[in-house]
């Protein structure tokens, strides 16, 4: 695969739910012991998100690769605390398959263009151990706001907390 392969898409596509639920699935799965509770999350929410989208202020990123989703950046700016925490960031994500080619920065780029565009702030949750996208949230400029213990995910992880201000 080269990057000239890779097209980013913007708005809710065909698949989009399955892909997306499965990326994650099959990433956490296999990397961090995550189960059906992660799994039922991430479908719940990213449902209840594009039953919601709103392209004024919402915003999704698909990384296609000869028309399959490999990836996947949302920017959310649809949540009743987007007046005082700023949009979201979620299901940040590309297939294992395809690391190394570019596409987590090039969702990245894509999404804070919409960011700075749009917003004052933003912020996502995420927690220890994803250096990868960690190096990729701090390069856009993000921040290491809070840290704690939690088991919103699952299993007990030491979520992380960045945010973004203009």
């Amino acid at each position: 695969m080269s990057p000239s392969d890779i097209i980013i898409a913007e708005g809710p596509q065909p698949d989009a739910l399955d892909a997306v639920v499965a990326l994650h699935r099959g990433y956490y799965a296999h990397a961090w012991n995550f189960g059906h509770f992660f799994e039922a999350k991430v479908a719940g929410e990213f449902a209840e998100f594009l039953d919601r989208y709103d392209p004024v202020h919402d915003r999704l990123f698909l990384a296609l690769n000869r028309g399959r989703i490999v990836g996947s950046l949302v920017i959310d700016g649809g949540e009743p605390t987007v007046a005082t925490q700023g949009a979201h960031l979620r299901w940040f994500i590309v297939d294992e398959t395809c690391h190394g080619h570019g596409i987590g920065k090039a969702l990245m780029d894509a999404g804070m263009r919409f960011v700075l565009a749009n917003f004052q702030r933003c912020y996502l949750t995420t927690f220890a151990g994803l250096d990868a996208a960690r190096g990729l949230y701090q390069r856009a400029g993000f921040r290491l706001t809070a840290e704690t213990e939690a088991e919103n995910w699952g299993t007990r992880v030491t979520e992380q907390r960045f945010e973004w201000h203009k």
